[in-house]
């Protein structure tokens, strides 16, 4: 096989309660890569469709992590990375770590596998710091794995693979702004107050949980934020407002997806799933904000050769 095409999907992070540590994988929008093992020694992007990102690897999160994890095996072969970039950068459903781990991924295969998923996830993190200017997995993990997933260690990095109920969907609105992970990460306190960190940890457990055994009840009541969300959402216009409509028409939850603006909310069933989507267009159609949104199954697979 001298080259293979891969879907690179999008994913949510920190799904409310799991700040740097919990994600999903979604399974209506992602990227397509097209890699090419080649006979000249080392990395390169012949071509970027969609957005505009640069080409040079040692600046792109796609090839920053294709050439760590290529200094690494030394294969006597070369890489051509092709990307049609469908995720919009900036948009909080892991544009950049559909890049990174994309290619460490597509690579793999054309070299047999050598490499375990946790693995590929700890060379994806060099493209994502790029992005990020920290190491978080939330969104790599995730990707790699399909499905839930929990970041126990990042260094060394150890991943945990959790169920995913068979009903569960995901709705997403995008607005139309931009907020940069590296601004949205700022924008959080260094300390946390002892009574918020108990009320954190409780619900990450419960959600865990709520994952093993089917229980959508504990999940949608452990679907809170008290770390990140009360911080970010001022960056994001009409959050509040959203998320009461959203839970008033029968979502689970809903929370920001990783450093937003998109945000997410979690249903039972397709047709709950598609009431809370209407509801966020409804309230977002009286704002001068442009946006979209879209409804997924959990892909419990994650990045899919095509």
């Amino acid at each position: 096989m001298d080259h293979i095409k891969i879907f690179s999907p999008a994913t949510v992070a920190n799904v409310s309660c799991g700040y740097d540590v919990l994600g999903f994988c979604l399974d209506s929008v992602g990227d397509e890569m097209i890699i090419h093992k080649i006979s000249e020694k080392g990395v390169k992007i012949s071509k970027i469709d969609g957005y505009d990102l640069p080409y040079e690897i040692e600046k792109n999160v796609a090839g920053v992590s294709a050439l760590a994890m290529y200094e690494a095996l030394q294969p006597d072969c070369g890489f051509d990375i092709e990307i049609y970039k469908k995720i919009k950068p900036g948009s909080g459903i892991g544009s950049s770590s559909a890049s990174a781990a994309g290619s460490v991924f597509g690579m793999n295969e054309l070299l047999g596998r050598p490499l375990n998923k946790t693995e590929l996830t700890k060379y994806a993190l060099k493209g994502e710091a790029l992005a990020s200017q920290c190491e978080h997995a939330d969104n790599l993990a995730p990707a790699i794995f399909g499905g839930f997933t929990l970041v126990r260690s990042v260094s060394p990095i150890d991943v945990l693979q959790l169920p995913t109920p068979g009903d569960l969907y995901a709705t997403l609105i995008h607005p139309q702004i931009e907020i940069k992970t590296s601004e949205s990460r700022a924008i959080l306190p260094k300390n946390v107050a002892l009574k918020d960190a108990i009320t954190q940890w409780s619900n990450v457990g419960s959600l865990v949980h709520a994952l093993h055994t089917n229980d959508y009840d504990v999940l949608s009541k452990s679907l809170k934020d008290t770390i990140a969300e009360p911080h970010r959402k001022q960056l994001i216009p009409h959050f509040d407002s959203l998320k009461a409509e959203v839970i008033k028409a029968g979502a689970l939850g809903c929370g920001i997806s990783g450093s937003g603006p998109s945000i997410f909310a979690l249903s039972r069933g397709e047709k709950i799933a598609k009431i809370v989507e209407k509801t966020m267009q409804n309230v977002y159609s009286k704002t001068e904000i442009p946006f979209y949104t879209f409804i997924s199954k959990i892909n419990t697979r994650g990045i899919k050769i095509l």
